[in-house]
């Protein structure tokens, strides 16, 4: 066995079990948060170095022999995902210590973030359709009391929108995974890819990849899908709004990717095209979403929503330069939009809301967070020389590769309509005089201490910065490395051959 492919499993779930050993002793609690995930983004890192030298890695549990046992399988896309869930269970749970608070620490925060870690991670890892539809409900339960820890009515009322979309997913995933398995006998990715070729019902394939669209497109916030996302994502504390919005929707979108490059390719020219629509429309909703809000969280809500329009771009274009784009784009957004969430949490504690209305003065009083804001938006709007123009410009040529000139041209308006709502937070929140309580007395104002912010706090958004800024300056390599991803995408022989070893 390959211990490389089991640590990231391993690593969360060690940690989620400490946790609840250290159940009354906060501090542990906190340490091992930290120290777990730190631990996972170092296994992380070594993984993704030895898939970059060896190619693709492969270990069967327990021995057994594909496709007959559960395989763990790890090629240059799923070593990229891992890295970055790594990261940003490291930087929230970083986040966490000073900001969640003792009232949902102590039932059990760090044992279900870490849960959450490790069905993401399995999710990542899986080379079976079955055990897929597992980790996704490893995750799906992780999620869904972290969404309600602390019991308040707005969590209550997202949750029960996010549970019900998410639970109808599950039905329709297992209900397609059904269907596939009496139709071919197996579940193997592997097996199934060789499986798929030779199968004498195209029509039937066909009407299977629209239903694994179906289920995967509900847990990516895909058009016409999304509309739990906006419901859900601004109840809960900030430190889980983070790291839903960094990993979750990727799953979705990173089991679209690898199910519609690996096992239904027979009609591309039908299912790829109505992936590009989607896209599309995605984008143009989300921004459009995110330009009628007035709620900080709200409107980086909806843009995770347009966001995935973006990366879905490159599978619907499925040429190695849009796919290219698709893994860059997944690695600027994870990045950008997690620090926006905690820069936004950041601004709640020193403003007391997150309504843009009754925002306002951060520039002046806090110089560093504006500045640490203008990254991640300027980002994700694609402004030049950070990550998101260079992910946006891979996908642009892509677009103009293959004369798909409607999608590039929804992406450019889609980026500028983007800069349109960061630069109104700008302005409500960082720009505009603070507003101020017209029954209270300046007097009294000055009276107030000021609101101090802990290392713990500014320390994971100046890191996630940063990385913004070098991804931009070090677009290049970047870019390799997600070029190289999307070759191992499009030759599904590799990924076969690593798997069942020549053995049909």
């Amino acid at each position: 066995m390959n211990i490389l492919l089991v640590l990231p499993i391993l690593i969360p779930l060690t940690t989620a079990a400490l946790s609840l050993l250290a159940w009354r002793y906060m501090y542990l609690q906190r340490f091992l948060g930290v120290a777990g995930a730190g631990a996972l983004l170092g296994a992380a890192i070594v993984l993704f170095v030895a898939v970059w030298h060896d190619g693709i890695l492969v270990t069967q549990i327990g021995g057994w022999r594909a496709p007959f046992g559960i395989t763990l399988v790890a090629d240059l896309f799923s070593a990229i995902m891992l890295v970055l869930a790594g990261l940003m269970g490291f930087v929230v749970a970083l986040y966490s210590v000073t900001t969640i608070g003792s009232r949902r620490e102590i039932f059990g925060y760090y044992l279900l973030l870490h849960i959450l870690l490790m069905g993401v991670c399995g999710a990542f890892l899986t080379g079976d359709l079955f055990n897929l539809y597992v980790w996704f409900e490893v995750m799906l339960m992780a999620s869904f009391v972290l969404l309600v820890l602390g019991g308040e009515r707005a969590q209550i009322e997202g949750a029960l929108k996010y549970v019900t979309l998410n639970l109808m997913s599950s039905a329709i995933f297992l209900a397609a995974v059904g269907i596939l398995y009496g139709t071919v006998g197996t579940l193997n990715m592997a097996d199934l890819a060789v499986k798929l070729r030779t199968s004498a019902e195209p029509g039937l394939m066909t009407t299977l990849a629209m239903l694994f669209l179906i289920a995967f497109g509900i847990k990516a916030a895909v058009f016409p899908l999304f509309f739990w996302l906006p419901a859900s994502y601004h109840t809960p504390p900030v430190a889980v709004s983070a790291v839903f919005a960094g990993l979750l929707t990727k799953v979705g979108v990173y089991a679209l990717i690898r199910v519609f490059t690996l096992l239904f390719t027979q009609d591309v020219g039908y299912t790829h095209t109505l992936i590009l629509v989607l896209a599309g429309l995605t984008m143009v909703t989300g921004v459009l979403g995110a330009a009628a809000q007035n709620e900080f969280r709200r409107i980086l809500s909806f843009h995770i929503i347009s966001q995935i329009g973006y990366m879905i771009m490159g599978l619907g274009l499925f040429t190695p330069l849009g796919l290219a784009g698709s893994v860059f784009y997944i690695t600027h957004h994870i990045i950008v939009k997690t620090n926006l969430f905690l820069v936004s949490g950041v601004a709640h504690k020193l403003g007391g809301s997150f309504e843009l209305k009754k925002l306002g003065g951060l520039y002046a009083s806090h110089p560093l967070l504006a500045l640490l804001f203008l990254i991640p938006a300027f980002a994700l709007a694609g402004v030049p020389p950070l990550s998101g123009f260079f992910a946006k410009l891979s996908l642009a040529q892509a677009g103009v590769g293959v004369e798909q000139y409607a999608i590039v041209a929804t992406a450019l308006v889609v980026g500028l309509l983007t800069l349109f709502s960061m630069t109104k937070i700008w302005a409500e929140v960082f720009w505009k005089p603070r507003p101020t309580d017209v029954a209270a007395s300046e007097a009294a104002q000055l009276t107030v201490p000021a609101t101090r912010l802990s290392e713990t706090e500014i320390l994971p958004i100046v890191l996630l910065a940063a990385l913004t800024v070098l991804i931009g300056l070090f677009a290049e390599p970047v870019l390799a490395v997600a070029t190289r991803a999307a070759a191992q995408l499009l030759n599904p022989d590799l990924y076969i051959q690593a798997i069942l070893g020549g053995h049909p």
